[in-house]
């Protein structure tokens, strides 16, 4: 956020994106490239496909079981994943960064 002054309000820097939905693209992409399907991935890891699909999606912010669950019926370790997710947040903070200083 910049600071205000007299002349110019704070204006808010661009949203970085939540943790819950770079780690559902993450989950996605994962089952994308091994070619499986919701359901296929839910039954191993013991979840609804629902509930799977919305984690890909962001809109439910899964435990830390779930995640675990999920990440070995994709073959992946919680290492694995997180790295990735982790990876994809600070590509997305570096475009963000790019963008204030653009914008300053």
């Amino acid at each position: 956020m910049t600071a205000p002054t007299e002349d110019r309000p704070a204006t808010p820097s661009p949203a970085a994106p939540l943790w819950r939905d770079v780690l559902g693209e993450q989950l996605r992409a994962e089952r994308r490239q091994r070619g499986e399907t919701l359901g296929q991935v839910a039954r191993r890891a013991s979840v609804s496909t629902q509930y799977l699909s919305e984690v890909e999606r962001g809109v439910k912010e899964a435990s830390s079981e779930v995640i675990g669950a999920v990440a070995a019926a994709l073959d992946l370790s919680l290492l694995e994943l997180t790295t990735g997710v982790a990876e994809r947040l600070q590509g997305a903070q570096a475009v963000t960064r790019s963008a204030v200083a653009l914008a300053a």
